[in-house]
């Protein structure tokens, strides 16, 4: 069983940074991937960025390349999602979640059905 919390999330200007935070507890697996999706009112869960904790490997949405940096901290258990020149756009309500996989490829990644574990997420909004 693997738990996620996310932290980090708030209302700030266009143009400003934030940085997300997920905690993973519970895990003993090598071949564990954490992605962020966000879903904004009236829209559906979409993919932003991802990294497998093993290898460092990671994925992104292709309008968030450039401005967001996903990283991993695995002596601290924690994945980060720094978001830089934020836009109104990106507001959102923001969600780690964890896929235990046995072959990772971006395709993969970017689909919410292969995450088992959700955490409840964490609201951001960028104001104009």
């Amino acid at each position: 069983q693997v738990q996620l919390v996310e932290s980090g999330g708030g209302l700030v200007q266009a143009g400003a940074s934030l940085t997300l935070s997920c905690a993973v507890s519970g895990h003993t697996f090598s071949n564990l991937a954490i992605g962020w999706f966000r879903q904004a009112p009236g829209k559906e869960r979409e993919f932003v960025a991802a990294v497998t904790l093993s290898g460092g490997s990671t994925a992104y949405l292709d309008s968030v390349k450039g401005r967001f940096t996903i990283a991993r901290n695995n002596a601290k258990n924690t994945v980060s999602l720094q978001m830089d020149i934020l836009k109104p756009e990106d507001t959102a309500v923001y969600y780690c979640a964890a896929d235990i996989y046995r072959f990772w490829n971006t395709v993969r990644a970017t689909s919410a059905r292969e995450y088992e574990y959700w955490g409840q997420g964490t609201q951001v909004t960028v104001s104009s």
